[in-house]
């Protein structure tokens, strides 16, 4: 079993390396790997896409690496296997981005990146620090984790959703904010597992052994 973290140059990936490769040994689910070696993409059994700063930088840093970009795309779609975007890496699931421009995103969720807009003027942007997750949809990802258990977030912008139901869980920043994404084979997660702690490892251990 390989997970295949992918480094496309968009973010610090020691945190999520250490957390991801330690709920493997815990769960027995193999080898876990940072890599932009789409050979590696190509025959991983599971793809994880994280990504920190701008939708339109991390698109098109991403889409720059073209055989990269391609095997993941081959893998994920093609091939079925299990995804998993983090913050701005669930964003990219998004159809379009509106983050200083229009900027197209790789449509495995339909729906649209906007900036967040509490309805109370106290709260900043970015959002940022821990909050409580609220299931909408039951999951195999959330076994273990319940409404009430919070995850660290840094975040401007959240995905707006389409279908109701893809939107498997939110928190309540001013108003509904988008945490947790998924259809199929695919999840996104807009906060940090790898820095969320109990909750977050615990969501990254059912990845890992998740069989959809």
């Amino acid at each position: 079993m390989l997970t295949a973290i992918i480094d496309y140059e968009s973010g610090n990936l020691h945190s999520a390396e250490k957390a991801f490769q330690r709920m493997a040994r815990e769960v027995g689910a193999g080898t876990v790997v940072v890599t932009s070696d789409a050979d590696v993409v190509a025959r991983a059994d599971r793809v994880v896409l994280p990504g920190d700063g701008a939708f339109p930088a991390c698109a098109a840093a991403l889409r720059g690496q073209s055989g990269l970009f391609d095997a993941m795309v081959e893998t994920v779609e093609n091939r079925g296997r299990p995804f998993l975007g983090i913050c701005v890496g669930m964003q990219l699931m998004a159809s379009w981005g509106r983050e200083y421009e229009d900027t197209q995103g790789l449509g495995w969720v339909d729906g649209e990146v906007v900036r967040i807009t509490p309805d109370d003027a106290a709260l900043k942007v970015p959002h940022m620090g821990w909050n409580d997750l609220v299931i909408d949809t039951a999951h195999p990802v959330f076994d273990g984790v319940a409404t009430g258990d919070h995850a660290y977030f840094v975040h401007s912008y959240q995905l707006h959703v389409a279908r109701p139901a893809e939107r498997l869980a939110h928190v309540d920043y001013g108003g509904d904010v988008t945490a947790v994404i998924g259809r199929g084979t695919m999840l996104g997660m807009q906060f940090h597992p790898e820095k969320s702690q109990a909750t977050g490892l615990r969501l990254i251990a059912n990845f890992l052994r998740w069989r959809p």
